[in-house]
């Protein structure tokens, strides 16, 4: 089995070395193209305005000065374009993407431009740890044995699977659970002006709130429980219950 391993927290990031690990105890071919620095929050962002470059770091592991949309893309249909991957792997991310994160996520992006390739893609995400302790060994633990079984069961090709790992020990795991896309009630995007040393006027976009008790069932309490919380996602945007309550209007 060829694995393609990638990211949206770049070619440095700690969690692609933890990823890259946990691929190898599933197989001994494993490939890398992650962006060249970081590239979170660009969702499926694809580069068609510049040309793009590739920068080989080691045997097998390449950089791209690109979203994680352009690492897959060219990952399977350039670099490996004569034994494509079997499996795209997307992480570790350094931070959960659950509820609507899933919309702005590079990571989960780079899985979605998997499936949509035809091969089965997994993201994988931690929530940030306490910083006196590894910061992907909860994921690196667990990880392997998931990874496992679904492979083992499968699942449909317009799919892709979200792992998400609690912040908590990794014997501290209160199980895995399939889990759908929850939400926040309570949390906002907001924009802080600030002033820099030559009196310019720069931006920062934050987060303010605390989110309420997430609904059983969903991403969010999984992981509030510890629990790692298994989501199947796909494309399908279209809310059908609007379409009914519509249909005398048109």
């Amino acid at each position: 089995m060829r694995i393609l391993c990638s990211n949206d927290d770049g070619i440095n990031a700690g969690g692609l070395e933890t990823l890259e690990r946990i691929a190898r105890q599933l197989s001994d071919d494993v490939w890398t193209v992650a962006p060249e620095v970081d590239q979170s929050g660009m969702a499926r962002s694809i580069t068609l305005t510049r040309p793009l470059r590739i920068r080989k770091t080691e045997p097998q592991r390449y950089a791209v000065d690109g979203t994680p949309t352009d690492c897959v893309q060219l990952g399977v249909e350039h670099l490996l374009k004569d034994h494509k991957p079997d499996l795209i792997l997307s992480g570790i991310n350094n931070g959960a993407n659950v509820a609507e994160d899933v919309t702005m996520s590079g990571t989960i992006a780079a899985a979605f431009q998997g499936m949509t390739i035809g091969i089965p893609s997994v993201a994988l995400s931690q929530v940030r740890q306490d910083r006196n302790k590894p910061p992907f060994h909860t994921a690196e633990a667990h990880a392997p044995g998931i990874l496992r079984k679904l492979l083992d069961k499968g699942w449909a090709d317009n799919v892709v699977m979200n792992l998400n790992f609690p912040m908590c020990e990794p014997d501290e795991v209160e199980g895995v659970v399939l889990t759908r896309q929850g939400s926040r009630d309570n949390l906002e995007l907001f924009v802080e002006e600030r002033m820099d040393m030559r009196q310019r006027r720069y931006y920062w976009f934050g987060f303010s709130g605390k989110p309420g008790q997430p609904k059983e069932g969903t991403d969010i309490h999984a992981l509030w429980n510890k629990k790692v919380s298994v989501t199947p996602l796909h494309l399908q945007l279209t809310d059908d219950a609007t379409i009914d309550s519509l249909k005398d209007a048109f």
